[in-house]
């Protein structure tokens, strides 16, 4: 069996003297696909940041594969909109080849917006844009950062079955967060329900029977039906989410 390609052990982070991500623990293994979700201020940002290796932690242990190859695709891009800097040329900041540049364009379904200015795309060509510039150097591991920010629902459908392509192809591990649970894709192997702590995490049919995932958003059924969901939960102030105890099958939800 292969080594996993991030562990993650009991770690916390804080923020002045707020706890922002408490005893976290998580495995990330190679070809795995994780949802992360949760709610506004539930540490997700965080969470990505310390996988990314970009901030430090305050307590815990990190193990990183040393084979590890990231590629990230961030939420948006700000650009500003006089800047004049072709997608072809957004590209090759990452890769000087043009060939493959071309070839990454392809996959994604955006090859004759090549020579089209940044400022042009849609928000649909501009996600897949960012998800091109992800796969760039072929990666084992794919972290989307919520990656149908402003695209519409037609366009979201494709975004999504794009990614599932692409996860095959590559046969990379991916992590997808989400500010809410848009979509359980069918292959997903992993959901992590996060809140500043893990509130519970498994197979999607194990988590969406969950006390702690129903509380977050809702019982809506027992099936999984691509790219819908019901969300009926509430949250209170700054987020707080009132948690169940221990349940039966041991799942974590404090």
């Amino acid at each position: 069996m292969s080594s996993p390609l991030i562990t993650l052990n009991k770690v916390s982070k804080y923020h002045n003297t707020k706890e922002t991500l408490s005893s976290v623990s998580l495995t990330i293994n190679p070809g795995q696909i994780i949802t992360l979700i949760g709610p506004n201020g539930a540490g997700k940002t965080t969470l990505v940041k310390i996988i990314l290796n970009l901030i430090d932690i305050d307590e815990g242990v990190v193990f990183r594969s040393p084979d590890l190859r990231i590629g990230y695709m961030p939420q948006k891009l700000h650009i500003d909109q006089t800047l004049p800097i072709t997608l072809e040329r957004f590209l090759r900041l990452t890769e000087k080849n043009t060939k493959i540049c071309s070839e990454v364009l392809e996959e994604v379904g955006i090859i004759n917006q090549m020579k089209c200015p940044l400022s042009s795309l849609s928000g649909g060509e501009m996600q897949r844009a960012l998800l091109a510039r992800a796969i760039l150097h072929k990666p084992n591991f794919l972290v989307l950062d919520e990656p149908v920010q402003g695209v519409d629902v037609a366009g979201q459908e494709a975004l999504y079955k794009l990614i599932e392509e692409l996860h095959r192809k590559l046969n990379c591990a991916v992590l997808m967060v989400s500010h809410d649970l848009h979509v359980v894709m069918s292959s997903t192997n992993e959901v992590l329900c996060l809140n500043n702590h893990v509130c519970c995490h498994g197979r999607p049919d194990q988590v969406s029977k969950n006390p702690a995932f129903i509380e977050l958003f809702g019982e809506s059924t027992n099936t999984y039906t691509t790219y819908t969901h019901h969300h009926d939960h509430k949250h209170e102030l700054h987020g707080e989410v009132k948690l169940s105890k221990l349940d039966e099958n041991g799942f974590s939800h404090d």
